[in-house]
């Protein structure tokens, strides 16, 4: 999934912010190691703000390209923390290794909390693209033990979110071929046979496993979507799917449809969404 445009903006935006705002980042902290590979995350902290609520950035990339570098900022100014979290990509371990790494990084944020400084009692989960699908998943899988893995020195710390920000993830793997371009179809059959470690046909439960709106129960935290009306590369029915599926347990939801926009817009980066995003988290008594 092409994430170059989007990259740009996060890192024009994010320089901008560090020019304005007085930033305090820490770098490559190793939250947990796997067949001899660290695992690592970045904190990005506004100095201003005391013990700000803490949003765990989960990058795009088809689930097997992507860094934890240059993530989106925007939400710092109005007094959040962000920990990007870098984790094992499909062409180096299949899922659920994904998930397990992201899980492993929130007990690891929330156990150090008070040595990085911000609040560990309400975690926000926020991802674009696959990341946004990484970032639903885990939302709706908190307390999975199945998805919960076993890595990193914190498996007694809970990695359960307060709150999750979807930016046109997947959601349905059993209907996302059937929505799809012939564009989006080249894009994503050769990427859900690598991150399923067979073609999607072979493995529909594993599949359904991977897929948030099959793990949608009354227990799950508020959701935030944002999808662009043009997306060719994501089905905008798959965010509308999920926001259906909040529904029907009577769950918090927000959907906000952004006008022409596809897959990587300038929308995406402005300052009136990181506003409306701060109200929904604000509304939540966060």
């Amino acid at each position: 999934m092409k994430t170059t445009l989007l990259l740009t903006l996060f890192t024009f935006c994010n320089l901008l912010l560090q020019a304005q705002n007085d930033i305090e980042i820490s770098k490559d902290i190793t939250y947990a190691e796997v067949d001899g590979k660290k695992l690592q995350l970045d904190i990005y902290k506004p100095k201003v703000q005391k013990e700000p609520y803490l949003v765990v950035w989960v990058h795009g990339g088809a689930w097997n390209t992507g860094s934890k570098a240059n993530p989106p900022l925007g939400l710092l100014p109005f007094g959040y923390a962000l920990a990007s979290v870098d984790f094992r990509a499909s062409t180096e371990k299949p899922f659920p290794a994904d998930v397990h790494d992201i899980k492993a990084a929130i007990r690891f944020l929330r156990a150090n909390a008070s040595k990085y400084g911000y609040k560990s009692d309400k975690i926000i989960i926020w991802g674009s693209s696959s990341g946004g699908h990484l970032a639903a998943l885990v939302a709706t899988t908190n307390n999975n033990a199945t998805l919960e893995g076993n890595l990193g020195s914190f498996l007694n710390t809970s990695s359960s979110v307060q709150a999750c920000i979807d930016f046109f993830g997947p959601t349905n793997f059993l209907t996302i071929l059937n929505q799809s371009t012939p564009h989006g179809l080249n894009v994503r059959l050769p990427a859900l046979a690598i991150l399923l470690g067979k073609p999607l046909d072979q493995v529909t439960e594993l599949a359904k496993l991977a897929s948030p709106v099959y793990q949608v129960d009354t227990s799950d935290p508020p959701l935030f979507i944002v999808h662009g009306e043009q997306d060719i590369q994501v089905p905008i029915n798959q965010s509308i799917e999920l926001m259906s599926a909040y529904k029907s347990k009577n769950l918090k939801v927000q959907i906000e449809f952004i006008p022409y926009a596809g897959h990587s817009d300038p929308a995406y980066a402005k300052k009136e969404l990181m506003e409306k995003i701060d109200r929904f988290l604000k509304g939540i008594s966060f």
